[in-house]
């Protein structure tokens, strides 16, 4: 179903993404019991945070405290979203069921297949003991990545300087709050098409270009604008 970093539990948080340490462990979780959930839409939000894993399945990676999801217990993070009234979502990405969501009409119930991962666990990656001198290449400063990607080799590059990293963070959080998702990746390349714009349209213009099936909202837009900004002058 998914791998996390560095734990053998269901931590959404640790989610294998993109990237890699060089160091680091990988855990693989499994599929576990199939269940199907009615669940009533009293509210506009559900209170779900939906994440995948690059492959075709999206899961539950956050329940908000007394939010619609948090008041039926058979529903957890961790929980792989197969289909919305029987719309199967395998090949879907995070984004686009959280359209479904947030699309259904409120006041109406629909009805949620949902599989959980298996409590046991299969550690499919063990630390490296490192290479050898001169065995490959070296890291100048220590700060490698290993870097994975759906098309192409792997490559090992240097991690984020302290400005991407904090304006791909804030990024991320505007994305969950106006998206319901989190995807540093896709933080990443925002951050990367907007750190040299000079306002707000250039930048609407390039994630036109470049993401133009996300159909970002004009607030969202700024609101990204300024996070990038912040983060370029140090208000983090």
């Amino acid at each position: 179903m998914f791998c996390t970093l560095n734990t053998h539990k269901v931590d959404m948080e640790k989610l294998l993404g993109g990237q890699i340490g060089l160091e680091d462990f990988i855990f693989a979780h499994v599929k576990g019991q199939r269940k199907e959930v009615e669940v009533f839409k009293s509210e506009e939000a559900l209170g779900l945070t939906i994440t995948d894993n690059g492959a075709g399945y999206a899961f539950i990676k956050r329940i908000k405290e007394g939010s619609v999801i948090d008041r039926i217990q058979v529903i957890s993070v961790g929980d792989m979203i197969e289909s919305i009234n029987g719309q199967n979502l395998l090949g879907c990405r995070h984004y686009e069921v959280a359209k479904m969501l947030k699309d259904l009409p409120r006041g109406r119930t629909f009805t949620l297949k949902l599989t959980e991962p298996r409590k046991a666990f299969d550690m499919i990656s063990q630390r490296s003991a490192g290479a050898r001198p001169g065995s490959g290449p070296q890291l100048g400063t220590g700060r490698g990545t290993l870097r994975l990607r759906s098309r192409g080799p792997a490559t090992v590059e240097e991690l984020p300087s302290a400005f991407e990293e904090k304006a791909i963070e804030k990024v991320d959080d505007l994305l969950e709050s106006y998206m319901g998702i989190r995807d540093t990746e896709l933080a990443a390349t925002m951050v990367e098409l907007g750190r040299d714009k000079r306002n707000p349209d250039e930048l609407a213009e390039a994630l036109d270009e470049r993401l133009g099936d996300f159909a970002f909202p004009d607030e969202f837009v700024f609101d990204v604008w300024g996070a990038i900004g912040d983060a370029k002058v140090g208000r983090y």
